[in-house]
């Protein structure tokens, strides 16, 4: 008898579910209007792929994606025009690498006191709520999309990026990576024991290669787009095993995975695991480098002029002449020491994705006017404007597996747009100053010509 109202069960759900899969196919068979069609003017349009500028540039727009691109399209009658005149237009920024559920204060102390007070003062709510803030900023400054590498609490990035495709908050396209796996202690200084429970809201910490494709499964499982390893925290290192099997774990279903290392030992680990791509790198020798170029590894580095360091991190005020002085050095040589690195990768074909990893506050300018200055510090290793512009469009489409859907203002591909009154291919400073935006078809920003 059981077995008799289960059947009967069964059979009415499965009716049920059969009756409203044809309502719903009755209902998206019926002919729908077509999106009305918007249509981009300026002076000069930028081909990123060849290059090119052309004149009397057109950018036609249907809903969220580009339906033509070029010199002197022809306007379908009734489009809604937005002239922007002898303004340059562009596809939208790509920033590989941030955090937007950060914005640590400088006067704190650095990133071990301003990660503990965040920590234990933020909650994940309160965090994602700042990620709202911090993505507004980046998107009025032109970036449309980002990849937020971890410290986001309990994927707060997640929470973030979901709000945003379901148009609850106006910010640039996410892609998450939740907690950054780690070995013991994350990136935290030295903690008690007591305190050592403030690590699992920031990281995953693995031990051994089956804990690595646990933490991988569960960071898919909590929403990940991508994974983020943080391969080296000195003394800390992550096993090279434990990184293939990251690997191994993320790209059987199709995820990226970014890795954290600084150094001999952490990065070439990184290149022999098969990583997507190798964040910082502040130092690191010429074979994995050619390692790198041979495998397609990526470089993001998250590199700054001096100026920035020295806004960012300014010296205390019971500083010395000397000591400010020292510090000023000090900031001027790692940004050197940064710009011999990139240098060096670009000379060995390495491919350049840019990422700001920014997370503090710069006094004077919101979250993506700060992040901008990174394309300063590339101009000054010797990186071309067209390359560093493919950096942050083309490269970045690419390292995100977003190839398919932004970096170019091609038809099919997401309406994200950018123009400027300057010429970045001249001066890279342009791009500082953006005076529209449209990401996804929708306008976010419109400003008149500079006079």
């Amino acid at each position: 008898m059981q077995k008799t109202l289960l059947t009967i069960k069964y059979i009415l759900k499965s009716c049920a579910t059969l009756l409203l899969l044809s309502s719903v196919l009755n209902v998206h068979a019926q002919p729908t209007p077509s999106a009305p069609i918007r249509a981009v003017k300026c002076g000069r349009l930028l081909d990123v792929r060849t290059g090119r500028v052309s004149a009397n540039g057109v950018v036609l727009v249907q809903g969220t994606k580009i339906l033509q691109a070029g010199a002197n399209v022809t306007i379908p009658a009734g489009a809604e025009v937005i002239d922007l005149g002898n303004a340059l237009v562009l596809p939208g920024l790509i920033d590989a690498h941030t955090h937007l559920l950060q914005n640590y204060q400088p006067e704190l102390g650095g990133d071990d006191n301003n990660m503990l007070v965040t920590v234990t003062t933020m909650s994940t709510a309160r965090r994602a709520l700042l990620g709202a803030a911090m993505g507004r900023e980046d998107l009025e400054a032109g970036i449309t999309t980002v990849r937020d590498l971890g410290n986001s609490g309990q994927n707060g990035d997640v929470a973030l990026r979901d709000a945003i495709n379901k148009g609850q908050v106006v910010g640039p396209r996410i892609v998450a990576s939740t907690r950054a796996l780690s070995a013991a202690g994350g990136q935290f200084g030295e903690l008690t024991p007591e305190a050592q429970a403030l690590v699992a809201q920031e990281y995953v910490a693995i031990s051994g290669v089956e804990e690595a494709r646990r933490a991988v499964r569960q960071a898919l499982y909590d929403g990940a787009d991508c994974i983020k390893v943080i391969v080296n925290t000195d003394p800390r290192v992550v096993s090279l095993a434990e990184l293939q099997v990251i690997v191994e774990e993320a790209h059987r279903v199709g995820k990226t995975v970014a890795a954290h290392a600084i150094g001999d030992e952490a990065t070439r680990m990184a290149a022999q695991a098969g990583v997507n791509s190798i964040e910082h790198a502040y130092t690191i020798p010429d074979d994995v480098l050619k390692m790198m170029k041979a495998r397609n590894i990526f470089l993001v580095p998250t590199d700054y002029p001096a100026e920035f360091y020295l806004a960012a991190f300014q010296a205390p005020a019971s500083a010395t002449p000397e000591q400010r002085q020292g510090y000023e050095r000090g900031a001027r040589a790692f940004a050197a020491s940064n710009n011999q690195r990139l240098a060096r990768a670009v000379k060995a074909g390495v491919r350049i994705a840019a990422g700001s990893d920014e997370y503090y506050q710069l006094p004077g300018k919101t979250r993506g006017q700060a992040s901008l200055m990174m394309f300063r510090a590339y101009a000054a290793a010797g990186m071309k404007p067209l390359d560093i512009i493919r950096a942050a469009t083309l490269n970045g489409a690419e390292l995100l597996g977003l190839k398919d859907k932004i970096g170019a203002l091609e038809p099919g591909l997401a309406a994200d747009l950018i123009a400027v009154d300057g010429d970045p291919l001249a001066d890279i400073t342009a791009l500082e100053i953006v005076r529209f935006v449209m990401k996804g078809g929708q306008v976010i920003k419109q400003e008149p010509a500079a006079k």
